[in-house]
């Protein structure tokens, strides 16, 4: 679908609103704003360039898609991006070139950056980046980046999956296109689904949850369309339904292999004619809802064995989103207990360390629970060891079975049992990351490790640089470099002191 024919639909499904297409191109190179041109008409936009910094009052007008900014055009394009807040503070800004060429820009100018794209420019890096031009667009403008940070806290992890993961919710949030989300139990399908709802348009309207498998057949008809007074025994009153719940937001129906055979008739129909029929009533309720279904089960294999429509099937997968088991990304490890116990730390409960042995032997368990039952081991060692070090011999048994002799010698030989903290460890030192066939993008890799440890070594100094550069073993200068380089946000009353 080209920029010019995608909306964004409001809560009225007959108010649609197309989202602009005008590109304001900033480029102080004539033959890379002639190749950035091309490109920009290529993705159906309709680039206007300029050769000096542009005028803040053509930035002000509206309807502007993005700013895109390359090459060294001196200061005065600096302050014009830094003035940018106040000028068109809805205007994303996609920076193109190396990041020499851009100097350090305020909390506020970097908050409307919403990709930078490297040299040589790539059409799928630039596509990219306007796509999420586009999602900010459809969600009513820029925000702080909150938001962002927020719709992948629960997805920690710089493994090639998770990065994998992360870019297609951010592709899929700002549609309306239904999602089916594939995973084995405990990967954190309904976090995902969760997560779509609150990065689209309809974040302010409902999210209705609703597990297929755990209502009994009789009653799943009621619970999902509702039931008027007297449709059935022990209807005393009329009911909403789950779909009249989430009118205008998005309806989670998970499990949804679970579902059986004459609900999923039913349930095709209301996604072909967008109406619902409370039970015991002939009167049909237009619903705009947009689903996001998930299961654990293959649905191939159920179409085979005639548990499952093929029909229904073609309807609910139009955006198919499969999670990773946790043993395909063992390099995580680290990072999601960092983030487990943090968040028990915000919550105030007591936390715990696990040392180099210990995590040693959680990264050869097979994690048939995936994240769910690391996170309830996390919470067990907690009560167990609150504020200690958990070692191997604290482990459950059956999570020590696979490191039967101890940790190898030198596994993890930068740290002791009795300082290593989760967030401090070195997730490639003891653990090797999963290589998919098709290859990794080391760089990127790297870079959201190290940007993951920098933040926890700020959140664990309160902000205050030179305690987070002890803790990460570097100079003060180094940390407020790459502070700088990745764009980290800091509290409001942290110091470089």
């Amino acid at each position: 679908m080209s920029v010019s024919e995608e909306i964004s639909r409001e809560h009225d499904p007959a108010a649609v609103r197309p989202l602009p297409c005008r590109v304001m191109l900033a480029a102080g190179q004539s033959d890379r704003a002639a190749r950035l041109e091309t490109v920009l008409e290529f993705l159906e936009c309709e680039p206007e360039s300029h050769r000096a910094p542009p005028d803040p009052d053509a930035l002000a007008v509206g309807g502007l898609l993005a700013l895109v900014v390359s090459g060294c055009l001196g200061e005065e394009l600096f302050e014009l991006l830094n003035n940018l807040p106040e000028i068109a503070p809805g205007v994303p800004v996609v920076l193109v070139g190396e990041e020499a060429e851009f100097p350090a820009l305020t909390k506020a100018a970097r908050a409307q950056v919403v990709r930078r794209v490297g040299l040589p420019v790539r059409y799928p890096e630039l596509a990219d980046a306007l796509r999420s031009a586009r999602h900010a667009a459809a969600n009513g403008g820029l925000d702080d980046g909150s938001r962002t940070v927020e719709l992948f806290r629960s997805l920690v992890g710089g493994s090639p999956a998770v990065q994998k993961i992360r870019r297609l919710m951010t592709q899929v949030a700002a549609t309306d296109a239904n999602v089916l989300i594939l995973g084995e139990t405990g990967t954190g399908k309904e976090v995902v689904a969760r997560n779509i709802h609150r990065a689209s348009s309809r974040k302010r309207r409902p999210f209705v949850a609703v597990n297929c498998g755990a209502i009994p057949p009789d009653l799943l008809e009621s619970e999902l369309f509702g039931h008027e007074k007297g449709a059935f025994t022990g209807a005393l009153t009329a009911r909403q339904g789950r779909f009249e719940m989430a009118e205008g937001g998005t309806l989670f129906l998970d499990e949804i292999g679970d579902m059986p055979l004459p609900m999923q008739v039913k349930l095709l129909r209301v996604l072909q004619e967008r109406t619902i029929e409370r039970v015991g009533s002939n009167r049909s309720i237009a619903c705009d809802v947009r689903i996001i279904a998930a299961t654990h089960r293959d649905l191939d294999t159920a179409i085979g064995d005639g548990t499952f429509r093929e029909d229904l099937y073609y309807r609910l997968n139009v955006f198919p989103i499969d999670m990773p088991p946790l043993r395909q990304r063992l390099g995580d490890l680290p990072l999601l207990i960092a983030e487990l116990t943090a968040r028990m730390e915000g919550e105030g409960r007591a936390t715990v360390r696990l040392g180099p042995s210990a995590l040693r032997a959680l990264s050869v368990y097979p994690w048939p629970g995936n994240v769910r039952e690391l996170a309830n081991l996390v919470e067990r060692l907690a009560i167990l060891h609150p504020g200690e070090t958990v070692a191997l011999e604290d482990l459950p048994a059956k999570f020590r079975a696979g490191l039967a002799d101890g940790a190898p010698d030198g596994a993890f030989d930068h740290a002791s049992d009795g300082a290593a903290s989760p967030a401090m460890l070195q997730p490639l030192a003891g653990l090797e990351p999963h290589l998919p066939q098709d290859g990794i993008d080391l760089k990127e890799y790297l870079n959201d490790l190290e940007m993951g440890l920098i933040r926890r070594a700020l959140d664990e100094s309160g902000g205050v640089v030179a305690h987070a550069a002890k803790l990460l073993g570097m100079r003060r200068t180094t940390l407020v470099e790459k502070i700088r380089k990745f764009g980290i946000a800091r509290p409001e009353d942290a110091t470089d002191n």
